[in-house]
């Protein structure tokens, strides 16, 4: 319940909606928030958050506060430009890529807008906690953000700037990290409990943060970015984290002899197999790439399946595949590229499930010609062995060996023990029990709070608007008399809603003096809840109407029990939600 009385009116809220679709909006939360008057984009991946959303938006700050408020997290603020050196110190300035937004002061200092804040959090922590006695410390702040994304798209889903939530948590011990990383992750869910989201928790890569443990919170989405695995004993993964469990049969299980082939016009994987009768799981692609110091380095996958750029990075740290003026200076065909008789001092790589096979068909390393029969330890040597693949539905489930399904969910938060990844680079330390020095080991965990707000809305519409649960509506209950200034309807809409009011309940009166199809119409796009319906024929015979949005059910309560009545479904839902 509302602690403060809520009672808006229509004619002066500042919801300027819209009656046609956008025609830059591509996801339905997008449309919406656009539709129904409550964002306004300012730039490219930037928006201005108008009073309904930005009403949300406290409601799920406020969840996020109480949750990490439970769990001994203390809030605080950072600030948003962070000067270079810290950034040099982690060794993150030239790592982090081009989405982070330098700039210099008018002395000519190297600055960035913060895109997260594992650098400002470990300094503060550095110059004032010396001693194991004042750990574990864990802070968190709400606050904005800002990432140069090279294509900001789907409104609030991959923003430039948007607001997150942010703790970062420091350990004298791997079991103190462990203990609160597993107190944040259960916060999450309930986070996620709370906003109404339908979510999984899945494994996943750390990516730029560092670290090695991760846990991605998903919101179950057709239009989300991030694709997903999963199994129905509860193990998920993002698919760019998921162990890969391949179930190959191989068909070739004698040795053959080596047959170099000529394959004109023969250009992908698909064409090869269908022109000499073989399945595409039966050959072998080959990708180039290089180490930092210039290595070449050939990567060998099932036809079938695709490379996972992150996994074949953590196998050969700083890998990058090659681009055209790479394959120029390695004098190497853009196609048919293969592990026999590579350049000299090419690291070959190849995926685990290849290991069964017996005789290879693969690209000869000269453009429109194949090997067939090409066999490891004969023909060919792989210096290295890993799991290179993306996962796909059907493989096998690395926890008890299931068929994994797939899924598309929107990453609405994420935890991570970073380690000492952050302390050992900057000289972050303190005083162990025995007296020597020890660097901190930290955690960090983030929920994306604009983004959670997108999420809601991509899973809570329908063709009329938005379904708000009652935990994040903007406004509670609305209100709507079908005619206004007369003496009958409109004063008993308004004693209702004071009422409302009254009693910790937000709501909104519709005085506008408009049709009653545009009041209805406009009440399901912006999504109240609860709708209460005033018109002359009940009033007649002493009822209102109360429509539930998310449901769709109706109800005729007497006038005078109806605040009563309104304010107990309002309860209702908020407890569910707890």
């Amino acid at each position: 319940m509302s602690r403060n009385r809520v009672a808006l009116r229509a004619s002066e809220l500042y919801a300027p909606t819209l009656k046609e679709d956008p025609a830059e909006a591509e996801v339905p939360s997008h449309r919406l928030l656009l539709r129904a008057g409550m964002i306004r984009k300012v730039a490219a991946g930037i928006y201005t958050f108008l009073p309904l959303a930005w009403r949300s938006i406290r409601k799920i700050e406020q969840i996020v506060r109480e949750e990490m408020d439970s769990i001994g997290s203390q809030e605080l603020m950072l600030p948003i430009v962070q000067p270079a050196e810290l950034w040099h110190e982690s060794g993150r300035w030239d790592l982090y890529g081009p989405e982070l937004a330098r700039l210099k002061d008018r002395a000519g200092r190297d600055f960035c807008l913060g895109p997260t804040h594992e650098e400002i959090i470990t300094t503060l922590v550095r110059n004032e906690v010396r001693s194991y006695r004042d750990l574990p410390l864990s802070l968190y702040q709400i606050n904005m953000k800002f990432r140069d994304e090279m294509r900001p798209r789907y409104g609030l889903l991959r923003g430039r700037e948007f607001i997150m939530k942010d703790a970062y948590s420091f350990h004298a011990t791997q079991e103190s990290l462990q203990e609160h990383y597993e107190d944040q992750a259960r916060a999450y869910g309930r986070i996620c409990d709370r906003l109404g989201l339908e979510y999984r928790p899945v494994e996943a890569d750390s990516g730029q943060i560092g670290g090695k443990v991760t846990t991605e919170f998903m919101a179950l989405a057709d239009n989300g970015e991030a694709e997903l695995v999963y199994c129905d004993c509860g193990w998920a993964a993002n698919v760019e984290a998921a162990e890969t469990v391949i179930r190959r049969v191989p068909t070739t299980t004698q040795p053959r002899d080596i047959e170099k082939v000529h394959t004109p016009r023969l250009h992908t994987i698909a064409e090869l197999a269908e022109a000499f009768g073989v399945a595409e799981h039966d050959t072998v692609k080959t990708m180039a790439a290089k180490t930092p110091d210039g290595r070449l380095v050939y990567l060998c996958v099932p036809g079938d399946r695709e490379l996972n750029p992150l996994k074949a990075d953590r196998a050969v740290p700083g890998l990058e595949l090659l681009d055209e003026d790479d394959f120029k200076r390695f004098d190497i065909p853009k196609g048919s590229l293969g592990p026999v008789k590579p350049p000299a001092g090419a690291l070959v790589v190849a995926d685990v499930s290849l290991k069964g096979e017996v005789a290879w068909a693969v690209g000869a390393n000269e453009n429109d010609y194949h090997y067939f029969g090409a066999m490891p330890g004969r023909d060919f040597q792989i210096e290295q062995w890993g799991d290179i693949v993306l996962a796909a539905l059907g493989d096998g489930c690395p926890e008890c060996g299931g068929d994994l399904k797939g899924a598309r969910g929107i990453e609405v938060s994420q935890v991570f023990q970073l380690g000492t990844r952050y302390s050992e680079s900057m000289g972050a330390t303190f005083t162990a029990e025995d007296g020597t020095e020890q660097p901190f080991i930290m955690g960090c965990y983030g929920v994306g709070i604009t983004r959670s707000l997108a999420a809601v809305i991509e899973q809570h519409n329908d063709e009329n608007g938005i379904l708000w649960p009652m935990s994040v509506a903007p406004i509670q209950v609305a209100v709507v008399p079908l005619s206004v200034g007369d003496d009958v309807v409109y004063p008993i809409a308004d004693r209702i809603w004071n009422a409302l009011a009254d009693a910790g309940i937000e709501t909104i009166i519709d005085d506008r003096d408009d049709r009653a199809g545009v009041k209805f119409a406009d009440a399901d796009l912006i999504g109240y809840p609860l709708q209460v319906v005033v018109g002359k024929k009940g009033v007649a015979n002493g009822i209102v109407e109360v429509k539930s949005r998310m449901t769709g059910v109706r109800l005729e309560v007497p006038i005078e029990q109806a605040a009563v009545h309104v304010a107990q479904m309002v309860e209702a839902e908020l407890l569910a939600l707890r």
